[in-house]
């Protein structure tokens, strides 16, 4: 169920009400699909009888409407892959974070100075105390998305216990790669320490009206801390990596990884004309 909190601008909707406000906006009745939606729009006064939008939802339609940049944080974990992001306006930007178990997402305004540091908390980016015992002196591993697949194959068929998953895991990788010591051992203590992946990217209307694109990819393995995955290189399209592509990671820092989100950002140079 769609809510709203006025005092402070917040929302909480799913994608299926976003369409129903696409629709509204281009003077279009939505189709029957979304009746239900329109309806708990309704319900909940952010529709009027007639179609009409409330004014509450002036500033984020407009952003969603006429973006200069959207900005997308994919983040994987035990409980699954989870979508959050930002909406960067001529006038507003709003953050929107996805929840576990929850069809809506909260769309809360944000200061447009706060995007890097807002980026960071969609990834729970943080000072990690490192320790590197067990892959002390590895700073890069490189192999395959394949022998990848071998190991949490191995991992996710294993029991709990520990050992028995590390040998399995080491089993698999040696049967699906020449990866040496000590990266070998390396990949498996970082595949057990996994905490999540995530993606962020970067989409805005670049010069001669191009989409521009830029992104980062990071494995966040706890306290072995940061890697980032250079190849296969960011973004990636659809289709273009399989078993045999070259999977490359390597160590990062979160101070690192904090100068390359905001790195991500374009300056005002690499948008399109706005008076054309």
């Amino acid at each position: 169920m769609p809510s709203f909190d006025s005092s402070r601008g917040r929302f909480k909707l799913a994608d299926r009400h976003i369409a129903v406000f696409a629709h509204l906006l281009d003077k279009e009745t939505p189709p029957a699909e979304l009746y239900h939606s329109l309806g708990e729009l309704q319900q909940i006064g952010l529709v009027g009888p007639e179609g009409e939008l409330s004014p509450l939802l002036r500033e984020l339609l407009t952003a969603l409407a006429r973006p200069l940049m959207v900005i997308q944080a994919e983040v994987t974990g035990q409980l699954g892959a989870l979508t959050h992001g930002l909406v960067v306006g001529q006038d507003s930007v709003f953050s929107h974070d996805a929840w576990p178990g929850e069809e809506e997402s909260e769309y809360v305004p944000i200061e447009p100075q706060t995007l890097v540091w807002e980026m960071a908390r969609k990834v729970k980016l943080r000072r990690v105390e490192l320790d590197d015992s067990e892959i002390a002196g590895v700073s890069e591993i490189t192999t395959t998305m394949g022998a990848l697949d071998e190991v949490f194959t191995a991992l996710a068929d294993e029991a709990d216990d520990e050992e028995a998953v590390r040998t399995a895991a080491l089993n698999a990788l040696t049967g699906a790669s020449d990866l040496a010591e000590p990266q070998r051992s390396a990949l498996v203590e970082l595949a057990l320490s996994l905490d999540s992946t995530w993606r962020i990217t970067i989409a805005w209307q670049g010069k001669q009206q191009n989409q521009a694109v830029r992104s980062i990819a990071v494995w966040d393995c706890g306290h072995h801390g940061y890697w980032v995955r250079t190849q296969p290189q960011e973004p990636i399209q659809e289709g273009q990596v399989g078993p045999d592509s070259t999977l490359t990671v390597a160590r990062s820092s979160a101070g690192e990884i904090w100068d390359n989100l905001a790195d991500l950002l374009p300056d005002k140079e690499d948008f399109a004309d706005q008076s054309s």
